[in-house]
């Protein structure tokens, strides 16, 4: 683990694949939308920020022009660390996929560790060959996997790619609880995954919808990092649409204080997260 003690990394989620301005108008949609909005959450406290592109008419895009527009406009104004998705658009095929992290060569790249049922409704695949290839991937461009665990199966796939050299340790997780088809999100499910972790290994979590604010009080006394933002919950509370991804962040921030730690700042981060 990091020698840097008592800080959290805050990871900003703000876009998502699917949330739409019909569930919060708040929500960045477009290039200069995010970028605006990233900056804002570097403000507020957030270290990291997780992004996700969008098409002209709202929907998931692996465009890679859309990723360099975006990266660009937020490098200009901060030091925020960049983890960029590689599941953005569903019947995007594996170049496509790849392809903006051989372009931007971002600090971080998502690395689901698995194919699952999405939403009861269609496949979220990540098939052997591509994982295997993504893997390959970030080692050629220096890009470190967020090891994204939707279902315990993802975990022993990721130590047979870790065993295998198509991951390097020391890794890092994000465990992702109460997704449609994946494992769901309890405390008591935190735990289960919080074991399993490799020697060595740095994590974060969160909740999706409803339990995103436990799951959250959960993580941060197990000593895990946060992420945050509108990809998993449109909602600040029961009822009430949250006026910002800044507004989750400066909340993670306060909850961070208040356990008597302190949020990290991107140098910090990429300290933690053995980063260049």
């Amino acid at each position: 683990m990091s020698s840097i003690t008592g800080k959290t990394i805050i990871t900003v989620a703000p876009t998502g694949a699917w949330p739409s301005k019909k569930d919060n108008p708040a929500i960045p949609l477009t290039p200069e939308e995010i970028a605006d909005d990233v900056y804002d959450c570097w403000q507020g406290g957030a270290a990291v920020a997780h992004l996700h592109m969008r098409d002209d008419e709202g929907l998931g895009s692996m465009d890679a022009e859309r990723f360099e527009k975006t990266v660009n406009l937020i490098r200009e104004r901060c030091d925020i660390v960049l983890n960029l998705t590689t599941s953005g658009e569903l019947n995007a095929t594996d170049e496509k996929r790849m392809a903006h992290l051989k372009l931007l060569k971002p600090e971080l790249a998502s690395y689901d560790a698995g194919s699952m049922n999405w939403a009861h409704s269609t496949l979220f695949l990540n098939p052997p060959d591509f994982l295997e290839k993504l893997g390959k991937t970030m080692i050629e461009t220096g890009v470190k996997p967020e090891i994204e665990i939707f279902d315990p199966g993802m975990m022993y796939n990721s130590f047979y790619y870790i065993k295998k050299g198509v991951i390097k340790e020391p890794a890092h997780y994000q465990f992702v609880l109460g997704a449609a088809g994946g494992i769901g999100a309890t405390v008591e499910n935190l735990v289960f995954l919080k074991g399993l972790l490799p020697e060595n290994a740095t994590w974060s979590a969160f909740g999706i919808g409803k339990s995103a604010t436990p799951i959250m009080y959960a993580t941060l006394a197990l000593g895990g990092h946060l992420r945050v933002g509108m990809e998993d919950n449109v909602y600040y509370a029961k009822g009430v649409l949250a006026e910002s991804n800044r507004q989750f962040v400066e909340k993670a921030a306060r909850l961070i204080r208040e356990a008597d730690k302190e949020p990290a700042t991107p140098a910090e981060a990429k300290a933690i997260l053995g980063l260049s």
